[in-house]
This record gives C-alpha cells, structure tokens and sequence, in this order.
C-alpha cells in the first residue's frame, strides 16, 4: 500500500484486468483549514465526501485481488473528478452548505491545492495504470461512487446508476447485469450524466481508450458494513464475467459527447 497526503493506493495483481478508482472515498479536511469554516456535522454528509464509497472500494479490491486508488482529502477541499478549469472544482455552496473557507479563494490558494491534492491524486492514477499496461494486459476501469436517496425532498427512485460517455463496452454491460437481478431499478446515466469533460473516467480512460464505468449506489443501502457487503457480493461475480471478456482489454478510443460542445 503507497500513501500520501492526497492518494491511497492499494496493492494488487497489476495483469489481473481491473483497475478500481474512488473519487470521493474521504471527507478528511487538514486542521489548519479549520474545516473550511463549516460545522463539523457537516463532514459526515454527501457534500464532504461519498458515503460507503470507500468501503465498497476497499472489499472489491480484497475480494477480485487487484489495484486501488483513493483520495484521502475531501471534496470540499477540491474536487478530484472535476477538470482544473471546472468552476466546480472547488465549491463555495453545497446543497444548501455555504463553504466559508473557499469564497473569496485565491488564485494562490487554488494552485496550492492543485498542486498538494488534485495532482498527486491524478499521478497515482496514471502510474497504476501505466503499471498494469506494462503487463500487457489493459486493464477496465471501474469508479465507484455514491448518491443520496433524496434530492431537494424528492426520492429517488434508483438503486444504483451507471454512467459513462461514449465507450458502451464496460457501461452498458453493467447496466444489464444489474437489471438482471430484477430487485433493482438502475440509472443509465441518470441522475447523472457521465459526460463530464475532463474528470477522472475522461482523463485517465476516455483518452486512453480503456473500457471503463462509473457506478453510483444510493448511499442509504451502503451507510453500514452489512449494506456494504452486500454490494460487494453483488459486483464481484459481475466484475469477473466482465474480466473475461476480451473487447474488455481492447484499446478502443470512441471519444466524448463533450468534445464537440
């Protein structure tokens, strides 16, 4: 396992195929930041970070035997899945949370977290994958994410959701393979789109061709072990029939939905 002050990289089988990513795996925020002015209770909402994501991460990784990487800073501080010059990268307001801390920012401040979170975070990514393609062997890329259960009042009415962009392999085959289990309704691409220029699944897969997905489970079924588990027992035989297909390990570029906006 490697650490540092912004990743966490969990040890596998480099050739095994599979490569997992979470974003938004920590709401840890440094002390001299003084919680970026907000409450403490704020910390273990969504806004911070994505709930059960690092758990669901973590029991994939032991359970399939491969790589992970993680963030170990919180979304507030910078938003690793968002390009540098999204002007979400780093939010003053979050679902009705003003983020004292981050307006009026700097453009000093905003470089300096650049370079201590969001890049070292992305660095680890490259060098992973750079590891499992020098096995020959390129690897899918699976990103795991969380959502809440409500939206403004509303309920939302998924389980789960995948999102992708324009390379269906890895997306739409999940997609099926989810429905299939016929107790659950599954987003495709709702409540969010994949297209998202310049975040984490375009930087790292989209350019370089690799088969790739992001998942979002509804965080009210993964807050405790036993829901994680269950996911964990969920995704796991799929993510090992998805292995063994071979236009999995192709390098296909497809491009983005974004590219021409």
């Amino acid at each position: 396992m490697d650490n540092s002050d912004s990743f966490e990289v969990i040890d596998g089988d480099f050739g095994a195929g599979l490569i997992l990513l979470c974003d938004h795996a920590c709401n840890y925020i440094p002390p001299h930041y003084d919680n970026l002015g907000i409450a403490e209770d704020q910390l273990s909402r969504h806004i911070a970070y994505d709930i059960g994501g690092r758990n669901i991460t973590l029991g994939l990784a032991q359970r399939l035997g491969v790589p992970a990487v993680m963030s170990k800073f919180s979304r507030l501080l910078i938003d690793p899945n968002r390009g540098e010059d999204d002007p979400t990268l780093i939010m003053y307001l979050s679902d009705g949370a003003v983020i004292k801390g981050n307006y009026p920012l700097s453009e000093e401040e905003r470089q300096r977290r650049i370079e201590a979170y969001y890049r070292p975070y992305h660095q680890a990514i490259s060098e992973v994958l750079d590891k499992a393609m020098a096995t020959g062997n390129p690897p899918m890329v699976f990103s795991i994410h969380s959502f809440t259960d409500k939206w403004k009042g509303v309920p939302r009415p998924w389980e789960a959701a995948i999102l992708w962009d324009n390379d269906p392999r890895m997306a739409q085959a999940m997609i099926v393979a989810l429905s299939e289990d016929g107790t659950l309704t599954v987003g495709d691409n709702a409540p969010y789109d994949g297209a998202l220029i310049n975040d984490t699944m375009y930087k790292h897969c989209t350019k370089a061709g690799l088969a790739h997905s992001l998942i979002e489970v509804r965080q009210d079924l993964i807050s405790n072990q036993s829901g994680v588990d269950a996911w964990v027992d969920r995704l796991t035989p799929i993510l090992e029939q998805l292995n063994k297909q071979v236009e999995m390990h192709e390098v296909k570029y497809f491009g983005s939905r974004r590219d021409k906006l």
